[in-house]
């Protein structure tokens, strides 16, 4: 049955289709036999065919390799790999399970039990992960190419497939949500709110029901197949139906002019912990692809979720280099946002390295050079890098400006100092010489943690739903409930909510920097306060589109504001903005109530400043009341024959709080009265 087979190449790993055929190829150092599995269907008991791999013909140093005539794409396999079984040794070979290849391109399971039956001992193989040989060039993608849009004009909006069509008010065919198909019907929403990108969360395929007590994993921080687009998404059931319908969504919102930055993981697996299941890289070659703990007694959990990838031995570096470098070709993504990035800076023992090897050669991959890369720049052990993530061209989610923003706004005291920086592009943060302000990525809210409406609506955290007894999720929010804890009919309470909410959206999107939302807050999305929604698919994570009602134009206001952002060159600049007189630099003065005397006090709660362009054609002054009474302002003085006009008052309602571009409000005389914890921006002509 077997004689028609070829030796087969070492190069490249996965399954690989060509006219002759399909070549397979993995890594394992440590075992004894390799055994290649064709299926007709996922939940079959046995394999169609059996290919045994000899090590004198199929292997090339570590690489086992065959090349089978006839197989074609769509294809199901796997792999029995044999070997010893010995953990402390850190080998976890077992030959009766049926194991899915690292660079499967798409991946089908038997059934919703796949994760329990490859845990418990014996065959798995009627409900083993599958792979799924996948064509890539079978696709038209009609001129497509990844957009390349600088991080100077980018506004990113970070969302969730499933969560952004899952419920019934998005108007989505019941078929297509919660799908790739779904988000499709959506990109004129997402055109029209002026995004300039998406920034993904997990669309790897990854393990939907790894949590305790069999609850969903809504946000995909699990991935097990990293080259495959999630199946879950997908609105069509044939074997390659996600990979054609995602890259319909990236064609799709590509002519849209929007971008595609995926949140990837590189840090773990859903294989998890010592008691895991045996899925991929566990039974292929456990030592190579996760750093041990004692001495290979367990594994080193610097991840949070049971285990680490080792992501500076060669065979992983590889790994997550062609995984990038495949997305980018083979699905046009635009850029990448690596989860718990710093552990990638870690070495086969979890020290912290001085020079990451994986994230310099992602840095400098000649394929990635044109991609954006941004790094969560910290781990769940302790490792906190923001400001001093390696490389010349990583941005940074800015923790910092998060968590000052927040306190400002909360009215802390002294706070002014550091929000000033974060208004600049946090200079005080990213020290390295000639540092493009725009690889900060500005924040204050994200998937993890309260949605900007809770922010502003809860002093604690309400997780009870997750099952954990409310002891997951962070503890610390920086958060203020404006007087009531949740959801109240005090109108006075849920007008203050609406001008924090304007406030930090005027903040976000008036400061230096890359702004990043977060979906669902320009509808005021709530989650119950619940800060740590990743087990929720449900109606607590989706977007309720119908939400708006009541919410005091937010959708507007945080359109208009986004809108006003992209036409002022000021914060398109890629060098800080400077005090001095640098006819190259955006000017910047900063105020308080008095004209160039701001107070940088222990005590201040308010803060203004002036920026005025490179070229002096455009003047905008911002001020920033977090106290809790009005203030009278003094102007600054502008040019002869140009004069104020009101953009922004957030404590004006709905529609007055920000003004229709050409609609501006011109001020009388040189005073303007700033209300109690509100924001107002004034342009200059």
């Amino acid at each position: 049955m077997n004689r028609d087979l070829l030796p087969g190449s070492s190069f490249p790993l996965g399954a690989t289709v060509s006219a002759r055929g399909v070549n397979f190829c993995i890594f394992s150092k440590n075992c004894t036999t390799v055994e290649l599995l064709l299926f007709d269907r996922a939940d079959d008991p046995r394999p169609a065919r059996t290919i045994p791999l000899d090590p004198e013909r199929n292997r090339t140093f570590y690489y086992w390799h065959v090349l089978v005539p006839g197989v074609r794409s769509g294809q199901l396999y796997g792999y029995r790999v044999h070997g010893p079984y010995a953990p402390a040794a850190g080998h976890r070979f077992d030959g009766d399970k049926v194991v899915l290849d690292p660079y499967a391109r798409l991946v089908m399971a038997g059934d919703n039990y796949w994760r329990e039956a490859a845990r418990l001992p014996g065959d798995n193989a009627d409900r083993a992960l599958k792979g799924i040989v996948f064509d890539p060039d079978a696709y038209d993608w009609e001129g497509d190419r990844p957009l390349r849009r600088p991080l100077a004009d980018s506004v990113l909006y970070e969302m969730h497939v499933r969560g952004f069509t899952r419920h019934p008010s998005s108007g989505v065919a019941p078929q297509r949500r919660g799908t790739y198909a779904g988000m499709v019907e959506k990109i004129p929403y997402l055109q029209e709110l002026g995004v300039t990108a998406v920034e993904l969360l997990p669309v790897q395929q990854f393990d939907e029901q790894q949590q305790p007590a069999g609850r969903a994993d809504y946000w995909g921080y699990n991935p097990i197949g990293l080259f495959a687009p999630h199946r879950g998404y997908s609105s069509r059931r044939d074997p390659l139906g996600p990979a054609e319908e995602f890259r319909d969504l990236v064609k799709a919102l590509h002519r849209a002019g929007i971008e595609v930055i995926l949140d990837v993981v590189f840090n773990h697996t859903a294989e998890g912990g010592d008691d895991g299941p045996t899925l991929s890289f566990r039974g292929l070659e456990n030592r190579a692809y996760y750093i041990p703990a004692c001495g290979w007694e367990g594994y080193a959990n610097f991840s949070g979720c049971g285990n680490t990838l080792n992501g500076n031995h060669s065979i992983v570096r590889r790994l997550i280099v062609d995984c990038l470098r495949y997305w980018v070709r083979e699905m046009h993504i635009d850029g990448f946002r690596f989860d718990l990035a710093s552990v990638l800076a870690r070495d086969e023992a979890g020290l912290p390295l001085l020079n990451p090897p994986i994230l310099w050669e992602i840095e400098s991959d000649p394929v990635l050079a044109g991609t954006k890369i941004i790094a969560e720049a910290w781990d769940a052990a302790g490792l906190y890098q923001v400001g001093s993530f390696i490389g010349d061209r990583w941005a940074e989610w800015n923790g910092r400006f998060r968590d000052d923003v927040r306190r400002f706004v909360k009215s802390e005291a002294g706070t002014v100092v550091r929000l000033a920086q974060r208004l600049l592009g946090s200079p005080d943060v990213y020290r390295q010489p000639g540092r493009d302000p725009h690889r900060s990525i500005n924040f204050v809210t994200c998937h993890d943690g309260f949605t900007l409406r809770d922010q502003v609506s809860y002093n604690d955290k309400h997780n009870e739903d997750n099952g954990e007894a409310n002891r997951d999720g962070g503890n610390d929010n920086l958060s203020w409930n404006c007087g009531v804890e949740g959801p109240t009919d005090d109108p006075a309470v849920n007008a203050l909510r609406d001008r924090q909410r304007k406030n930090f959206l005027t903040v976000l999107l008036l400061a230096h920097g890359t702004p990043m939302l977060l979906m669902g807050d320009e509808l005021a999305r709530s989650q119950g306060g619940n800060n740590n929604a990743y087990c929720q698919d449900n109606e607590v994570s989706w977007l309720d589109w119908g939400d708006e009602a009541g919410q005091g134009g937010l959708l507007r206001f945080v359109r208009e504001l986004i809108r006003f952002r992209r036409r002022h060159g000021a914060f398109q600049a890629t060098r800080f903005w400077s005090a001095a007189d640098d006819p190259a630099v955006p000017r910047i003065t900063w105020h308080g109530v008095e004209p160039f005397r701001p107070d940088w006090g222990q005590d201040s709660r308010s803060l203004a400043f002036t920026v005025h362009s490179a070229t002096g054609e455009e003047s905008l002054y911002v001020a920033l009341n977090a106290y809790w009474g009005p203030l009278r302002l003094r102007l600054p003085p502008l040019e002869r024959g140009r004069r104020w006009h009101r953009v922004v008052d957030t404590a004006l309602p709905a529609p007055a709080d920000i003004a229709d571009p050409g609609a501006e409000r011109l001020l009388d005389g040189d005073e303007y009265r700033i209300e109690a914890r509100s924001a107002v921006a004034l342009t200059g002509r």
